[in-house]
């Protein structure tokens, strides 16, 4: 579908002057999405390159990194600059989600047909092994390879690298956030972390209180490897496994460490989190005890209950699901945007509409085509 870029590119600088403002003509869409839905699509990566190749290859994660950004910017509809920018493409060193456990000791999967993960591996009898082994230093297995790509993807923004004419515009850094205490746990202990809430309370907190110490010791040498303070304003994190507490359960077991994390690494906030599944019951604890005021949604998501239990100054991202989004269903994708941006979400002008959360590979284009012309005709203040 032929696109005149410069037209749209006007268009979408004009509603994020306007939504920065604080005078938004209509809701924002952005879309989410990463090399994945190059990989993962065998009409696009006609080169059948492997996760495996991907990661350990950093000739090749560049590669992929600039193919998926050009395919993005010709592609994707959304409130973005499209076209193929004159400064180049950005990279970063994407290792997906698996360095908090594997950097900890886990055993990285390659799978067919799926993005890389670990196996928990503190499982049964296993469970003090973590303490015995202690925190590992910051730069240590996975992350000494996201640093050495790094300093590898530098050097070749300085030969002046170029993919199908394209030089590298930046380079990006992996690890700089986390993806939560209680997510680690889940990760490193499997399910049976939820038996131990009741069987070994201490325990618990013995595991949260070292991912969290790790995590701080971690994060807070990133910044220094990258002459950044110590303490930014607010910090951005995630944790989508506290969508499985109870309201209870996370005030008395995973916030004390959320505020543990943002206490060492924030001046106070305002913070965001990211929150996959629906967690929104812990929204409100969350921007009152964390001083949170962005939330970035995943499904399934109440959206008229949540602006109304956040007030119009708390700023939320989410959208259609993306199970629907990839379906051959124009009609339930035009309806199911239409009624989110009428749930009451928009109201006060803090809302950005995307997919919910992260769109999957092979999702049609005309999709992501009539969810944005939804937007432009639906979304207006």
């Amino acid at each position: 579908m032929e696109m005149d870029f410069q037209k749209h590119n006007e268009g979408v600088k004009r509603v994020w002057d306007s939504y920065r403002a604080g005078k938004p003509i209509r809701v924002p869409m952005i879309i989410g999405c990463n090399p994945r839905m190059i990989l993962l699509d065998p009409k696009l990566n006609i080169k059948n390159i492997t996760f495996k190749q991907y990661i350990e290859n950093p000739d090749i994660m560049i590669r992929v990194q600039m193919e998926f950004q050009k395919w993005l910017k010709l592609n994707v509809p959304q409130d973005a600059i499209m076209g193929v920018p004159e400064d180049g493409l950005p990279v970063v060193v994407d290792f997906q989600n698996f360095t908090e456990a594997a950097w900890l000791g886990a055993e990285i999967h390659f799978r067919d047909g799926q993005v890389p993960d670990t196996e928990p591996i503190l499982n049964g009898d296993n469970k003090e092994a973590i303490f015995e082994k202690g925190i590992p230093e910051p730069f240590t297995g996975v992350y000494k390879k996201t640093v050495d790509y790094y300093e590898y993807f530098l050097k070749l923004q300085k030969e002046e690298f170029r993919f199908e004419g394209s030089p590298v515009k930046s380079v990006t850094l992996s690890g700089q956030g986390t993806d939560g205490v209680m997510t680690g746990a889940v990760n490193l202990r499997g399910v049976e972390i939820f038996t131990d809430f009741y069987e070994d309370p201490d325990y618990v907190r013995r595991l949260f209180d070292f991912l969290t110490e790790a995590t701080i010791k971690r994060l807070k040498a990133v910044r220094k490897y990258l002459n950044q303070p110590e303490k930014s304003k607010g910090i951005w994190f995630a944790d989508d496994s506290i969508a499985n507490l109870s309201p209870e359960m996370y005030k008395e077991f995973v916030l004390p460490y959320h505020k543990k994390l943002v206490a060492e690494l924030s001046e106070g906030g305002p913070s965001s989190i990211h929150l996959c599944g629906d967690a929104t019951r812990h929204f409100k604890t969350i921007r009152d005890e964390l001083n949170v005021k962005h939330f970035d949604t995943g499904f399934p998501v109440d959206f008229g209950w949540l602006r109304k239990e956040l007030g119009k100054d708390v700023e939320i991202y989410g959208g259609p699901n993306i199970n629907l989004l990839i379906r051959n269903d124009i009609p339930a994708i035009k309806a199911e945007t239409k009624r989110i941006l009428k749930s009451g979400i928009a109201d006060g002008g803090k809302f950005v509409i995307r997919e919910g959360n992260n769109l999957a590979p092979r999702t049609p284009m005309e999709n992501l085509r009539e969810m944005y012309k939804t937007v432009k005709e639906e979304g207006r203040y």
